[in-house]
């Protein structure tokens, strides 16, 4: 049984941090309610738990507050958030309040925001794919469940207009239980309305829990709102038995909220002033994708973040690349061709991918296909180095047809709009662009497998 504690006067306030000594039995992530007079009570939850000062996360701004006059109310419990099922369809704070205009949800129960570390003996090594419905992804770099995968996006590329696009088109492909659960780092007023309307007329809203942390909301909200992300999502995965896809962005606004707290504290900072421990609040969040050996479900993320000055060595992608699985990165190049979504294919990598395509994932020759499709786009790149050294007569016929195919696979696959591609359509696009080359060209395909395309494209013909 948990017991509240009240003290009154705090030592000291500065941005949203508050100080009190003498605390005693404080325990880390504990729920504080601060209340003074004349002032709407605030709530919080302490970071650190000192002999002598335990320091207090506010939600909300410390100007003007009182200090001496606080009565600070320790509650002995955890920060927890709302779960279940009922959940589906509605948009959230950051903090889990209703943003729709519904009441409260009730949910199944509680859970606790920190999660509970997955036991390594039971999990089980990835072996499906989510289909998402963009064929640079489903085709070239395989989502799979379980996997933790990041988008790289850079200022002004479409990372969040991705993201909104997978939230409306990704599924299981076998039919099974399916939800997205939606977390929105620090976004503005009008995306915020601009995804409600959108899931909303898209349909996308009834199989989605959307948790909108808008920039205008308290830093501390930023922390939460990923971690109340995941907590819904792991009881619909491992509870209800659902596939579930978490989306989240932008982490980069995660990274500088914790940037600005560890600097409220007075922390001796890390790279580029980030703090030491970025590495390991990334992971606390990360390794909370994975499927069990016991449980039917399974929580696969989505993480976009933006690279500050397109700086892929930046610490914020630096560290978040030693953690998850691959990478998505999207081109500047691409975006500004008006090509969406720009995925740059080549620089990109799903480290998983082998586990969730094949026979009965996605098609027999999946890998084939695909190391075909690169290997072809590649020479094409090359070659547009080529041109600008020797011009186009100085190539040779297949650099030429590289050169060509290049063009094509930029403009007819990764370029697809708004709209939804299912994984049949995304391999026989990229067959189309393989049927125009000879088959000197097509040597990854190996002969075995010419002549079984060969033999469906005759079939077709008659």
């Amino acid at each position: 049984m948990t017991i509240a504690r009240t003290y009154h006067g705090a030592s000291a306030a500065s941005g949203p941090l508050v100080y009190v000594a003498s605390t005693h039995g404080a325990a880390l992530g504990e729920q504080v309610m601060l209340r003074a007079p004349g002032q709407p009570p605030l709530r919080g939850q302490v970071i650190d738990a000192g002999n002598e000062i335990t320091v207090i996360q506010v939600s909300g701004d410390t100007l003007d507050m009182p200090v001496a006059a606080l009565d600070i109310v320790l509650t002995g419990e955890q920060a927890l958030a709302v779960v279940g099922r009922d959940l589906l369809g509605r948009a959230l704070s950051g903090a889990g309040e209703p943003l729709d205009g519904a009441p409260r949800p009730i949910g199944d129960g509680l859970r606790s925001l920190w999660g509970a570390p997955i036991n390594p003996v039971r999990r089980l090594p990835p072996a499906d794919f989510i289909e998402t419905g963009v064929s640079a992804i489903d085709g070239m770099n395989t989502l799979v469940r379980g996997q933790k995968l990041p988008v790289f996006s850079g200022a002004e590329l479409p990372g969040l207009e991705l993201a909104a696009t997978i939230v409306e088109h990704a599924r299981a492909p076998r039919g099974e239980a399916f939800a997205v659960v939606f977390a929105a780092i620090g976004i503005t007023e009008r995306e915020t309305r601009s995804f409600l309307d959108r899931f909303e007329a898209t349909g996308a809203l009834a199989r989605s829990v959307l948790y909108l942390n808008q920039a205008q909301d308290p830093p501390i909200e930023r922390l939460l709102a990923p971690r109340a992300a995941l907590a819904c999502a792991e009881h619909l995965a491992f509870e209800c038995g659902m596939q579930v896809l978490v989306v989240m962005a932008d982490i980069t606004h995660y990274c500088e909220a914790l940037r600005e707290i560890a600097a409220a504290r007075e922390e001796v900072p890390g790279r580029r002033g980030y703090p030491g421990y970025m590495y390991s609040d990334l992971a606390t969040i990360f390794e909370r994708a994975g499927v069990l050996r016991d449980r039917p479900g399974s929580v696969t993320q989505l993480a976009v973040l933006t690279m500050p000055e397109d700086d892929i060595t930046h610490p914020i992608p630096d560290l978040t690349g030693y953690i998850t699985e691959g990478q998505l990165v999207l081109s500047r190049d691409l975006h500004l061709r008006g090509i969406f979504p720009p995925v740059d294919v080549l620089p990109s990598l799903s480290r998983l991918m082998n586990a969730g395509i094949g026979a009965e994932r996605t098609f027999a020759d999946h890998r084939r296909w695909a190391d075909q499709l690169y290997a072809e786009y590649a020479r094409g790149r090359e070659a547009r180095l080529m041109v600008a050294i020797v011009g186009d007569a100085g190539l040779a016929p297949a650099d030429r047809r590289a050169l060509r195919f290049a063009d094509e696979f930029e403009r007819e696959f990764v370029h697809q709009g708004a709209g939804r591609r299912s994984i049949s359509e995304t391999v026989e696009c990229g067959w189309r662009l393989l049927d125009r080359l000879p088959p000197e060209d097509l040597l990854r395909l190996g002969s075995a497998l010419l002549a079984t395309r060969e033999a469906a494209r005759a079939g077709a013909a008659r």
